[in-house]
């Protein structure tokens, strides 16, 4: 693949802001079957160190998996031959919390083109609107070729 099929450069960047309700919270334990305490019971919360009920982390990822779609969405007609597709994060860190009522913004960057494995790699950042970072992340985007340009077997 040459790095003109990318059709992004290292430094392009787009953000996403969400404000996390509580049903956010809770439509989220619901899909995922977490219901701890941490997430779901004010009560428990109170007496702990945060003072009350913190969002998934998780949740924070599904974030950044919105700010890679803002970056790859607007671009996919232009790949004629590859397809885009997540194929992960790494050094996938929760720093903070995430309060019920926060505005959380996601930043992610172009940070690393590797046209000889088919993938970028992107940074990404999540701050609360107090500026602090909550999560960060590598993401791994592959561009998968469409099944035009997969060998022919005779």
């Amino acid at each position: 693949m040459r790095d003109a099929d990318f059709q992004v450069a290292i430094g392009d960047k787009v953000s996403f802001s969400k404000t996390v309700s509580e049903s956010d919270v809770y439509l989220f334990a619901g899909i995922t079957g977490d219901l701890s305490d941490v997430h779901c019971n004010e009560e428990f919360m109170s007496k702990s160190a945060f003072g009350r009920r913190i969002a998934h982390g998780v949740l924070s990822m599904g974030f950044m998996s919105t700010a890679s779609t803002l970056m790859y969405t607007p671009h996919v007609e232009k790949y004629a031959d590859f397809t885009p597709v997540s194929q992960g994060y790494d050094r996938v860190r929760f720093i903070g919390p995430v309060f019920f009522g926060d505005t959380v913004t996601v930043s992610y960057t172009i940070a690393k083109i590797e046209p000889d494995r088919n993938r970028t790699l992107a940074d990404v950042a999540v701050v609360n609107q107090r500026g602090e970072t909550v999560a960060s992340a590598t993401h791994i985007m592959r561009w998968v070729p469409d099944r035009s340009r997969e060998p022919k077997i005779a």
